[in-house]
């Protein structure tokens, strides 16, 4: 017998060949089978038709599959290797960032320290020195008045009568020439001035410190940063670059080139001013939380609106979704710095041009806050930066009586 006919599958019922599928029970079968009482009624094809038809169907299921695996494999692995990696870097360069800052306030106090003990030990020296001539002084007086006494105290020591007398007017003449003057009295100050300085010491540091310090009203969001901007480390200033940085996918990431601030508000007042400088091609705004995320179309909605400034081909426009506004606006003189002022209840935000003369008034925008609204930038100029102010730091004092 040949080696292929000894190969073949054989009905175990019947010994025969199968040469048949039931398309009712899904089963190879041979001739016998068809004819038996099992499988009355039920529709055959040939195994090698059958084999061809349920490929076809097993391929239909397979494509979807193998796409999502492709999409598993690549794209979302891909992505999640990426955000693994960049979570990584994200805590190394916060820890060297948060040890450089702490280094920073070390090296201010470490100074301040040295200063201040060095101010206390020149004092010490000074008043030090002084303590000291006054004690020789009163050294150099005691000697002498030493000296004078003792021959009126040697004379008391003489019995003799006629010795007594015949030494007398000698030594009264001497204890009479002596003057008798009070030592200097010690000064006002002669002690170290503690309070000068132990008073309000950590205060007047801590007030010191402000110099070495800043305070930025809005620091920008690196987790939400468009991939064509490179963050600056302190996350004040985004720049505009030409190539395309690899960055998580992550929910909260602006396509292109926008970014928002790191905290959104929803009551109250607050100001912050942006350095556009000579960029070409920027936008300054608030947006909501959902503004034109990962490319999506400029549409209203829950979550979506934005309220803005933009220059762009030497136009200035004031754009909102909410209500659907675009007008151009006049201006006279270039800003470089853009102050945002935002009365989330009473629903204004402000526009102006703080460097001018007399603070010059861009556009404000009048509607109805109902979501949380984030300092909103975006920088689609190239190599150009775009870079949010620090604020005046001031301490005020109240005394209470």
């Amino acid at each position: 017998m040949s080696s292929s006919v000894s190969s073949e599958v054989l009905c175990t019922a019947h010994g025969e060949k199968l040469t048949l599928f039931c398309l009712e029970d899904q089963q190879v079968v041979c001739l016998v089978c068809r004819n038996s009482e099992k499988h009355a009624g039920h529709q055959f094809l040939p195994v090698d038709e059958a084999s061809r038809h349920y490929k076809q169907k097993v391929w239909e299921s397979l494509r979807p599959l193998q796409g999502k695996l492709f999409i598993l494999s690549h794209r979302v692995k891909t992505n999640y290797d990426i955000t693994e990696n960049h979570i990584k870097d994200q805590a190394r360069n916060t820890e060297t960032e948060i040890k450089e800052q702490f280094e920073n306030l070390r090296r201010f106090l470490q100074k301040e320290e040295e200063a201040r003990i060095a101010a206390l030990r020149e004092e010490e020296a000074q008043k030090s020195q002084e303590m000291k001539e006054m004690i020789e002084g009163l050294s150099r007086e005691i000697e002498t008045l030493s000296n004078a006494i003792q021959p009126a105290a040697d004379l008391l020591r003489v019995y003799n009568h006629v010795s007594f007398l015949q030494n007398y007017k000698t030594t009264m003449e001497g204890v009479q020439q002596l003057t008798l003057q009070d030592p200097p009295p010690l000064s006002g100050g002669a002690l170290i001035d503690e309070a000068k300085h132990l008073k309000n010491l950590t205060f007047r540091v801590w007030d010191k410190m402000k110099d070495i310090v800043s305070y930025t009203p809005v620091i920008l969001d690196p987790n939400a940063v468009g991939p064509f901007l490179t963050l600056s480390d302190d996350m004040t200033s985004v720049r505009r670059e030409e190539e395309k940085q690899q960055l998580p996918d992550n929910p909260e990431r602006f396509h292109v080139c926008r970014v928002q601030g790191s905290e959104g508000f929803n009551s109250g007042s607050h100001s912050w001013d942006v350095e556009v400088g000579d960029n070409t091609d920027w936008v300054v705004g608030v947006c909501e939380q959902w503004y034109r995320r990962k490319g999506g179309r400029v549409e209203s909605g829950r979550g979506m609106g934005i309220w803005s400034i933009q220059f762009y081909r030497d136009a200035y426009t004031a754009f909102s979704l909410s209500g659907d506004i675009s007008i151009v606006l006049s201006v006279n003189q270039k800003p470089r710095r853009i102050r945002v002022q935002l009365d989330w209840e009473r629903g204004q935000l402000c526009i102006s041009d703080p460097d001018s003369d007399t603070n010059t008034h861009l556009h404000t925008f009048t509607d109805t806050f109902t979501e949380t609204v984030f300092p909103f930038i975006y920088n689609g100029g190239y190599g150009e930066s775009l870079k949010m102010l620090p604020g005046k730091i001031c301490v005020t004092l109240e005394n209470h009586n």
